[in-house]
């Protein structure tokens, strides 16, 4: 059984996707108190002690619009230093295998919809998420030039918008969908007759269910890929208001959805050309929307630890399709 060190494994993707890569992988995990790998002598130590024949790198500093905003030099280089260690390291050990998960916030703010991966460099991303964005697609252009330079064996992803259990469920750094939760929540609980959202409702998301993301990373491993960019993605575009309706729907929350249209929207448009992940991996994302976010929703609740006789928990999923 070959030995695949996952980075992040405690973070919320690396929860999503462990259990599905540890079936087929001797899984090697770590704690960043164990080894930060901001530092270039931790990352050594961390491959030496360990010998993977395969990294998946799914650590990284990360949040939503609001976090994006208060942190950007924070977010730039913890991202940054984080993958340029690593993927060194691993060119040195010479490691079989380095999957590099990036990010959708890596394409330019206007990125003709669907994004194709050919459109990655043709401007500057949005403002808002564009630290992160920048530090990521450095480092999937690091990925390209070892590859280049020293034959090294990296695959880039690119993940959209993710969400699914093991989130992080906050107002102040989660992204979209664990926010929404999180606000009809708390409104649920405290009577509120309205919540009250950023931006105006108009932009548009994909989302990937987070443990379908396992699936193109196992063949991401398995499959001879080179190293340019591939979707990750279910190739559905859907509006943040409409995101919204489905949530108070499966919640059971019937108050006034306002918008505070001083705050940013985000970037005005996203849905991935995933194309390329079908032909190249064989991937095809599983799960359904409302499927994903009933899932996630139900995770929430449990995690909670609320009475379950309590009246607004009861009728939570009353889905109008």
């Amino acid at each position: 059984m070959k030995k695949l060190l996952l980075t992040g494994s405690n973070g919320f993707l690396g929860r999503n996707i462990c259990p599905a890569l540890s079936k087929i992988y001797e899984v090697i995990t770590f704690r960043s108190s164990e080894f930060d790998l901001r530092l270039q002598k931790d990352c050594k130590n961390l491959i030496k002690v360990t010998k993977p024949d395969i990294i998946v790198h799914a650590a990284g500093t990360v949040g939503g619009i609001g976090a994006n905003k208060e942190n950007p030099g924070l977010f730039m280089y913890d991202n940054l230093i984080m993958g340029a260690n690593l993927i060194h390291e691993a060119m040195k050990r010479e490691v079989d295998k380095f999957v590099l998960l990036g990010t959708v916030c890596a394409y330019p703010k206007h990125t003709p919809v669907p994004f194709k991966e050919e459109a990655l460099w043709d401007g500057y991303p949005e403002e808002t998420n564009a630290p992160y964005g920048i530090a990521k697609k450095t480092l999937m252009r690091l990925l390209q030039a070892y590859n280049e330079q020293y034959g090294m064996n990296g695959v880039n992803l690119v993940p959209v918008n993710m969400y699914g259990p093991h989130d992080h469920f906050n107002l102040t750094s989660s992204h979209v969908v664990p926010a929404l939760i999180l606000k009809v929540y708390e409104a649920l609980k405290q009577g509120h007759k309205s919540i009250t959202l950023w931006g105006d409702g108009s932009a548009s998301r994909e989302f990937l269910y987070a443990p379908d993301c396992s699936d193109a990373i196992i063949q991401a491993i398995e499959r001879d890929v080179s190293p340019d960019p591939i979707n990750i993605g279910t190739g559905k575009e859907i509006t943040i208001s409409e995101v919204v309706k489905l949530i108070v729907n499966l919640m059971g929350y019937d108050g006034e959805i306002m918008y505070d249209t001083s705050k940013p929207n985000g970037q005005p448009r996203r849905c991935l050309d995933v194309s390329k992940a079908k032909e190249l991996l064989g991937f095809e994302a599983k799960t359904e929307l409302i499927d994903g976010l009933n899932q996630t929703i139900t995770w929430f609740l449990n995690e909670q630890k609320e009475k379950i006789d309590e009246p607004w928990i009861l009728h939570r999923f009353t889905v109008r399709r």
